[in-house]
């Protein structure tokens, strides 16, 4: 059953009480957060804003009627400046480029629209990612690539994360890389795939007390000593942040089938700390956000174009944009229209090729 919930990122957990080491909302009015003890504190007016902006988009979310189906292709590119493509389900399943991608990504340059790819997929950073287009044969400037990975780095620059701190990583290379070109100190990530805890009577694990944050990402070298490390940075260090790239329960490693996504190793940090983890990939806004102000782009201006109802079509509702659902990944036209699903596009279709059928079909 698919509801409408405002993104962990903004709401604190209800399953315990606050304690020290509760991470900060992820957009202080000032720019700046507070110190405390060598950590990080949440500045309440901006929780107390983030809270009621996430819930009125939320119940407004909750409140659309149907999606309808997309029928005149030219009038939506024609209301919008700039088009955010999710990568995965939309652009691509695995590694291969779905039918018609290219050409319709030519369509919406010629007419002189803005493209810009945001993906929750931390295994990669931007600059691996454009390698990814390139090899599939899209033409895709670094600069309108948007992953989870540099969503995490970026959070940390926003919050002016101390330089003394080191961030644990439990996740793949592309967060690594952000985390360096952001100038950030960090530990873990897939050297930290080998190691194994060897339970013995009186046993007790170090971890590095200038761990000032974990971020958790997607990881195929997912094991017990990153779940014991991360933990205890989290519970022990005071003020120690637990940042997720995302919460996505499945994703497309292959085009043949879903596979677990990176909402199973943030669910195993969230069970062990009970604590809920800050979330800056999507449905959170601080992409959206991030974006608008980069390009200076008016939110209305936007469509945001995915295959996941609870991140994409949330993501782009909570920015204020418009939203386009197709069917080439997650969802299907059955679940879409489920009186169980509160979370309607405005528009949905098979895919984004259909861009050109249906620009066909009304000359």
């Amino acid at each position: 059953m698919l509801q409408v919930r405002a993104s962990p990122a903004f709401l604190p957990s209800t399953s315990s009480p606050p304690s020290s080491s509760q991470a900060p909302p992820p957009f202080p009015l000032s720019g700046k957060s507070q110190r405390r003890r060598g950590g990080l504190v949440a500045v309440p007016q901006a929780s107390r804003v983030a809270r009621r902006s996430v819930m009125a988009a939320a119940g407004a979310a909750a409140a659309a009627p149907a999606a309808a189906k997309l029928e005149d292709a030219d009038a939506l590119i024609d209301s919008v400046e700039t088009f955010i493509f999710d990568c995965d389900g939309v652009i691509w399943k695995g590694d291969k480029l779905i039918d018609g991608v290219l050409e319709t990504l030519d369509l919406l340059r010629s007419k002189g629209k803005r493209l810009v790819f945001v993906t929750n997929n931390s295994t990669k950073s931007r600059k691996q990612y454009g390698r990814k287009f390139e090899t599939l044969g899209l033409s895709v400037d670094e600069e309108e690539i948007f992953a989870s990975s540099f969503a995490a780095a970026a959070y940390l620059q926003s919050i002016d994360f101390p330089k003394d701190k080191k961030v644990y990583v439990i996740g793949e290379e592309g967060i690594l890389k952000e985390l360096e070109l952001a100038g950030f100190q960090y530990l873990g990530g897939p050297t930290d795939g080998d190691k194994k805890i060897e339970l013995k009577p009186c046993l007790y694990m170090e971890h590095d007390e200038d761990v000032g944050a974990v971020v958790v990402g997607f990881d195929r070298y997912f094991n017990y000593y990153k779940v014991q490390y991360g933990t205890l940075c989290i519970r022990e260090n005071p003020g120690c942040l637990f940042i997720a790239t995302n919460r996505d329960a499945v994703t497309h490693l292959t085009d043949a089938q879903e596979w677990a996504g990176g909402g199973a190793m943030v669910g195993a940090l969230l069970g062990s700390t009970k604590q809920e983890p800050l979330v800056v990939g999507k449905p959170s806004t601080f992409m959206m956000d991030y974006l608008a102000k980069k390009f200076g782009i008016t939110t209305s201006q936007i469509c945001m174009v995915g295959d996941r109802l609870d991140t994409d079509i949330l993501f782009g509702q909570n920015g204020g944009c418009k939203t386009l659902l197709v069917l080439s990944g997650v969802t299907s036209l059955q679940t879409l229209q489920s009186p169980d699903n509160s979370i309607q596009p405005d528009f949905y279709t098979n895919q984004i090729s259909d861009f050109l059928t249906l620009k066909a079909a009304t000359v």
